[in-house]
């Protein structure tokens, strides 16, 4: 079926009612022993089966009904999506972060019970798990009841396991009565650091350039905005004379192009002296290599290559949580600030040999090509590529309409 998941906003949709109900017939039944070694304790065995309905209920078949709702308050940072059919909401599924331990928890997701089995669940989820790659969790977990078979059986289809429980969530006898409180994991797949001799990094040629834009827009799809305009920029970027070609790069694992970075001519002013130094981006990596090592390959390699063309550094607006690792350090050590006169996080820089930006202090300046991108340009552009779903997600510089 064709179907639509957006975006449900809180002012919208907060204390929105979710009715779920399902049926079964079977259960897993949960035992915890703990085991002795003479008088002393030496350890638990946890057994979980899956069995029939019966002797422990008196009946063979359990029904089973609760309602929820939306952007309950003690859920921070919530964020819900959900598919709209003819003016219903047919199914939702909310996330929250858990920022002390990186994961994200789904903590809603429903499907209306006649439009169960169609896929909707697992589009759902998909939304999470991408939502846990752009914003980099290292897992989704969630909750479910030992009596909710279908439910555990689903999440199990869709790479979750199980990653603890919780025999007193309840009610006291949640044991006796066969409804314990499940938690499922899904991780994110931990990828394998490469060797410098594993990829290739070398200069960007025309044969490239469509290759190099589809690669920019895969990294950076949903990520700053709904949909991007980096691989736009990057066509640009190439036209324009503040471009660096002989220090920019692409890397390359196999023959396929993995990333890329672009370099620009940058400027510090104070008063009437002017300092030229470079800045980049994007700096960018396929989705599927991420977490690679390509990134900082690229950085290393394109240092040396800006240090031997003689400028004395680099500053960048970018992830604090990234730059640091390869050396920079927030602009105000350089007495650096923005052409506003700021400084913050994200405005980060570096020398390119020791002393070099001793000298280098004022107001910083890019390129003027990094202003006022068209949004009407990027979207004709945009066109010469696979289409792709714009969603938003909490991350996100700003909601675009």
């Amino acid at each position: 079926m064709a179907y639509e998941i957006i975006h449900l906003p809180k002012q919208d949709w907060q204390d929105h009612i979710l009715p779920y109900r399902y049926t079964t017939e079977q259960y897993y039944d949960v035992e915890i022993e703990c085991t002795k070694s003479g008088s002393a304790f030496s350890g638990f065995i946890i057994k979980i089966e899956k069995k029939e309905l019966g002797l422990p209920f008196g009946d063979t078949k359990l029904e089973a009904g609760l309602s929820d709702a939306l952007y309950k308050e003690h859920w921070e940072d919530a964020c819900a999506w959900g598919i709209i059919e003819n003016g219903e909401l047919i199914a939702a599924m909310e996330t929250s972060p858990e920022e002390w331990n990186n994961r994200l928890r789904v903590t809603e997701i429903w499907v209306a019970e006649e439009w169960r089995k169609q896929g909707l669940g697992h589009a759902m989820l998909e939304v999470a798990k991408e939502q846990a790659r752009l914003e980099r969790y290292r897992a989704i977990v969630l909750e479910t009841q030992s009596c909710n078979v279908n439910a555990i059986e689903f999440y199990l289809h869709e790479g979750f396991t199980l990653i603890g429980l919780n025999t007193c969530e309840y009610q006291n006898n949640d044991l006796e009565r066969k409804e314990v409180r499940l938690e499922m994991g899904w991780f994110l797949p931990r990828k394998k650091k490469l060797m410098r001799s594993e990829v290739d990094i070398r200069k960007e040629t025309p044969d490239d350039w469509y290759v190099v834009e589809n690669m920019t827009r895969a990294a950076f799809w949903n990520y700053h905005q709904q949909g991007c305009d980096e691989h736009y920029f990057v066509h640009e970027l190439r036209k324009h004379p503040d471009y660096l070609p002989e220090i920019s790069r692409i890397a390359c694992k196999d023959g396929e192009v993995v990333g890329c970075i672009m370099y620009s001519k940058a400027y510090v002013r104070d008063g009437s002296r002017q300092h030229e130094i470079v800045t980049f981006g994007p700096l960018c990596v396929a989705p599927e290599w991420k977490g690679c090592g390509i990134g900082e390959m690229l950085i290393s390699e394109t240092m040396k290559l800006a240090a031997a063309a003689g400028y004395p550094g680099i500053v960048i607006f970018g992830e604090p949580d990234y730059y640091p690792r390869v050396g920079f350090r927030t602009c105000d050590h350089f007495l650096i600030s923005t052409n506003e006169g700021k400084n913050f996080d994200a405005f980060m820089g570096i020398e390119l040999t020791t002393g070099a930006m001793k000298d280098v202090r004022g107001q910083f300046y890019e390129s003027e090509i990094f202003e006022n991108i068209p949004k009407d340009k990027v979207e004709i552009f945009d066109r010469q590529f696979t289409k792709r779903k714009k969603m938003y997600f909490p991350s996100q510089w700003e909601l675009v309409q």
